[in-house]
């Protein structure tokens, strides 16, 4: 039986369309439609309750050690109130999700999991689990939201102190106060745009919820729901577990080689030894423009002449780009940016280009506030406040 969130009844009295996704019934959209919710977040921001994620916590001073283990990229060096993205694989090299981890203080950790695999997820953590490392499923008791967009940050300092926020994306303040609210606050998102999410006690997110729409009129923020999520993230080129990753796809032909340590200084992790056999990868994931008339969806296959090299992961029409475009993963020797392609669309042939990736990227100065070199800030976790949390 699927579960709501707290925000359920706000979500009903908008208008939205509901739907079962991941065992939680979910906005898809409100009134206003998947695609003005799209264009708000590129010009003014969206609000999004994604309370379906997940979240564990690993703590114990073999958490660190545990977790180089554990993920393909290498936690090492990640500060305090840093915040750092990673496939979880299987021994076969494999991606059975992907999460982001934040560094809470030490010894302390915690793990943004997909709400589809928050079960499945802390088994396979539990039964890897090794030295003094004590994992938590807090999932139940914490409510998530993102305020997603390029007055994100100007939205969020009329509620909580500007000054407290945190200042570069991948990064997050620690129990600031959010429209009187304790709040965890990450500058991350899944849309391609500046943003945050705000993790509060699970009973409080509403306050916040009425908070951030009370004064939403002021900067053009509606509330959005997943459709949107998803035209965003595709847009931004972002990978979907159970399309772009899946526990037969490795992170390697999904494009994500970046997020992948493949140098001795790290040790062994889940998934090397195959990753390590398997050698170069022989299919890669690309972008598709679709040039012909037709939109190409998950599972399509993609053909170079008579011969299929490969299929579509993930496609709808992009709206801020205007045209029709897909992420699929093909063979390489097919890979390169103006090959001519073409996608069976419903036993119909249309043309396809491969287009470089991501569709569509925030301004190069925007892009260059996320490389940056994480700095500790020596603020020290209270842990009894967390762990009032822990069930």
């Amino acid at each position: 039986m699927e579960r709501v969130t707290a925000l359920y009844e706000r979500h009903a009295m908008a208008g939205a369309r509901m739907a079962p996704f991941a065992g939680y019934i979910m906005p898809i959209s409100y009134p206003t439609g998947i695609i003005a919710e799209h264009n708000a977040v590129r010009t003014a921001a969206g609000l999004f309750d994604i309370s379906h994620m997940g979240l564990i916590l690993a703590e114990g001073r073999g958490a660190l050690t545990y977790l180089r283990w554990l993920l393909c990229n290498d936690m090492a060096g990640l500060a305090q109130n840093g915040v750092r993205y990673s496939p979880i694989l299987n021994e076969s090299g494999g991606v059975i999700d992907d999460a982001l981890v934040a560094c809470l203080g030490a010894n302390l950790y915690a793990i943004i999991v997909n709400a589809s695999n928050i079960e499945s997820d802390f088994t396979w953590m539990k039964r890897h689990r090794f030295g003094d490392t004590a994992l938590y499923d807090i999932s139940r008791d914490v409510a998530i939201l993102a305020v997603q967009g390029p007055r994100a940050a100007a939205i969020m300092s009329v509620l909580a102190d500007p000054d407290e926020l945190p200042k570069r994306y991948y990064t997050f303040s620690p129990w600031i106060s959010v429209a009187e609210v304790a709040a965890f606050v990450s500058r991350t998102g899944y849309t391609g745009e500046d943003g945050f999410e705000i993790f509060v006690h699970k009973p409080c997110v509403t306050q916040v919820w009425d908070a951030l729409m009370d004064i939403s009129g002021d900067f053009g923020m509606i509330p959005c729901g997943l459709g949107a999520r998803d035209t965003l993230r595709l847009e931004a080129a972002m990978p979907l577990y159970g399309h772009e990753m899946t526990d037969s796809i490795t992170p390697l032909e999904a494009g994500m080689g970046r997020f992948v340590t493949m140098d001795r200084g790290k040790g062994d992790f889940i998934g090397r030894a195959a990753l390590e056999a398997k050698g170069k990868p022989e299919r890669r994931r690309v972008g598709l423009r679709m040039t012909g008339r037709g939109i190409a969806r998950e599972g399509c296959a993609v053909y170079s002449g008579d011969k299929q090299i490969g299929y579509v992961t993930s496609g709808t029409r992009l709206p801020s780009m205007g045209y029709a475009g897909a992420l699929a993963l093909v063979d390489t020797r097919h890979r390169a940016e103006g090959t001519e392609l073409e996608v069976d669309i419903r036993g119909r042939r249309v043309t396809a280009q491969v287009v470089k990736l991501p569709f569509y990227s925030r301004s190069r100065e925007t892009d260059k506030s996320s490389k940056i070199t994480y700095e500790p800030s020596g603020y020290t976790l209270p842990h009894a406040q967390l762990h009032n949390y822990i069930i």
